[in-house]
């Protein structure tokens, strides 16, 4: 059996969400984040990519320059607390680009699972927005929609495709360490 891996949303779920985050020290870390992440990693064994629709490129708002900085940041700050993520997956695309990889399309999981050689089936996507938990569904992963970021006014489109609901990115690493530990993934929704 590969390494399972976690697909974690970035804005709203990692860090602070920001509208249209477009300056590396206007990153900040959503309270427990790294910490979910180091649990993830060292108790649970898993990978962690990082998954994030970034239109602002494909609206000219931000270059892949000015993303990179943001992304080295959001590394600096996690590895300070300790924590890291094995690859970090962005699509550039604007929505009405009608791309194959901006969230829900599941061409970010494809790649990142080709690329790092893990089973999507056995996959865990992590994230506030109804589009995360269509990328799960699109690729047979278990889903957690947290209520951080935009996860509460996202609930009543991101509920039918969440199999879990949590608080926080911690709520939803204990939610998957529940799973792990149970030896499944099934479906049915609990909060934490």
């Amino acid at each position: 059996m590969t390494r399972r891996f976690a697909l974690v949303d970035r804005d709203g779920t990692i860090n602070e969400e920001r509208h249209h985050l477009r300056d590396p020290d206007e990153l900040a870390l959503i309270p427990g984040a790294a910490q979910a992440l180091i649990r993830l990693r060292d108790e649970l064994g898993m990978g962690v990519v990082v998954i994030t629709n970034q239109a602002e490129i494909g609206r000219g708002n931000l270059t892949i320059e000015a993303l990179d900085r943001i992304h080295e940041r959001l590394r600096v700050l996690l590895a300070a607390e300790g924590a890291s993520v094995d690859a970090i997956e962005f699509c550039p695309h604007r929505p009405e680009d009608d791309c194959a990889c901006r969230k829900p399309a599941p061409g970010m999981a494809l790649a990142a699972a080709d690329r790092l050689g893990f089973a999507l089936k056995d996959t865990f996507v992590i994230g506030d927005h109804a589009s995360d938990m269509g990328l799960g569904r699109a690729v047979g992963a278990t889903t957690v929609l947290v209520r951080t970021g935009h996860g509460i006014e996202e609930a009543a489109a991101g509920m039918p495709l969440a199999d879990h609901l949590a608080d926080d990115l911690a709520g939803a690493v204990a939610i998957i360490a529940g799973l792990v530990q149970r030896g499944g993934t099934d479906g049915a929704v609990r909060s934490t």
